[in-house]
């Protein structure tokens, strides 16, 4: 999901101070209590709040699932939510605050990569485990000199796999012989996804006959649009967040671009359907994580339990992915017999074929989970599962 690095090095400086008195910590949360306390640091208000306010539903249905059916080894969880605001220096401070005053077992957050890699240096100085539900940038576990960060983890997969799904997708099942991609040029998700579909639709016998990009908090696509409809493509990736690309592809309809569109799971908002309207989404296609219409009987059950819960609205993709998130963390912690940061985290990184909604769960020596992707269609404002990808 979304990358904010810019203000990462700030954060950094800000919590230098912090961190350097922060000890290794052999308990968290533990001890004699008969309660697990758990750190949500979320995304709840703010540019992608969508995204948080989701999650969160999805972790309180598991967790109230968890504490009625006797907590985990009889211990009830207990979640500390702080709103990060959808911003790297604040999801510093929140994990901060967490992880010292608030001693929790472990963070569950943020929902976007930057804010997840504002996180990463307080997880590994203070020995908690960070669970991201919904973090795809490969850089979140794994840093720019390719060390792992040992206490970081995701529920999530990483955006190369949805690339490769997408331009699979578009050279396979759509048949198509030449694509555009227009990408956020100030996102490293949105790049991330641009260069993954480009190499595998390539690889397929493609030809990508535009690149263009634009720049987080346009409003204005048009002229941009123009160029891309006059190199006549047949297919048009728009690896985005849907604050802007609804707004894309109602004007790209508007312009008479009627070709297929494609995205991955930043397009994953109701609010998507607000901003382009429901005929402009029809033939557009997302990758993502679930769909709430898969027969499978997994899935079929948290989205009746997801209704009961909501009003009768059927859960999206970030619902389940906090569903599954806190599902993960107590598996690990049931496993580990303790609240000790560090046997949670080992415990995680052996989690082998865990079964959850959004699917079969391995976590691999990056501490990214193999697991399967979908993909949905559009259709009158509706998400409709279309086929799933196993990796």
């Amino acid at each position: 999901m979304k990358n904010k690095f810019a203000k990462i090095a700030m954060a950094s400086t800000l919590v230098a101070g912090i961190l350097a008195g922060c000890g290794a910590k052999e308990s968290s949360g533990g001890g004699a209590s008969d309660k697990i306390k758990i750190g949500v640091n979320l995304e709840l208000s703010g540019n992608v709040a969508s995204y948080g306010e989701s999650l969160e539903k999805g972790i309180d249905l598991a967790t109230d699932e968890i504490n009625a059916n006797g907590g985990i080894d009889g211990k009830e969880i207990k979640l500390i939510k702080v709103d990060n605001k959808s911003d790297s220096a604040e999801a510093a401070n929140a994990a901060i605050k967490l992880t010292s005053k608030d001693q929790v077992t472990a963070i569950i957050g943020a929902a976007t990569s930057g804010n997840t890699v504002a996180q990463a240096q307080i997880a590994d100085n203070t020995k908690t485990v960070v669970l991201t539900p919904s973090g795809t940038s490969p850089s979140v576990t794994v840093g720019k000199d390719g060390k792992v960060n040992e206490f970081v983890f995701r529920t999530s997969y990483i955006d190369p796999f949805q690339g490769t799904v997408a331009a699979n997708f578009a050279a396979n099942d759509l048949k198509v012989k030449n694509a555009a991609i227009y990408a956020d040029s100030g996102s490293d998700y949105s790049k991330g996804l641009a260069a993954s579909f480009k190499e595998t639709f390539e690889a397929a016998g493609g030809s990508v006959v535009s690149e263009e990009a634009y720049v987080g908090k346009d409003t204005d696509f048009r002229a941009t649009l123009t160029r891309i409809k006059s190199k006549n493509p047949e297919f048009v990736f728009i690896p985005g967040y849907y604050e802007e690309v609804g707004l894309i592809i109602k004007q790209a309809r508007e312009l008479g671009l009627n070709v297929p569109f494609m995205g991955a799971d930043g397009w994953d908002s109701p609010t998507l359907v607000e901003l382009a309207g429901a005929d402009a989404l029809n033939n557009t296609y997302i990758t993502n994580h679930y769909s709430s219409e898969d027969p499978d009987k997994k899935i079929q059950e948290f989205v009746t339990k997801f209704k009961d819960k909501n009003k009768g609205a059927a859960p999206n993709a970030f619902n389940a992915l906090g569903y599954d998130t806190v599902y993960l963390l107590a598996d690990a912690i049931k496993r580990a017999g303790s609240t000790d940061s560090t046997k949670i985290k080992d415990e995680l990184a052996k989690t082998t074929d865990l079964s959850l909604v959004t699917g079969v769960v391995s976590i691999d020596k990056n501490h990214h989970p193999i697991k399967s992707a979908i993909v949905l269609e559009y259709k009158d404002g509706k998400q409709v599962f279309f086929t799933k990808v196993n990796p």
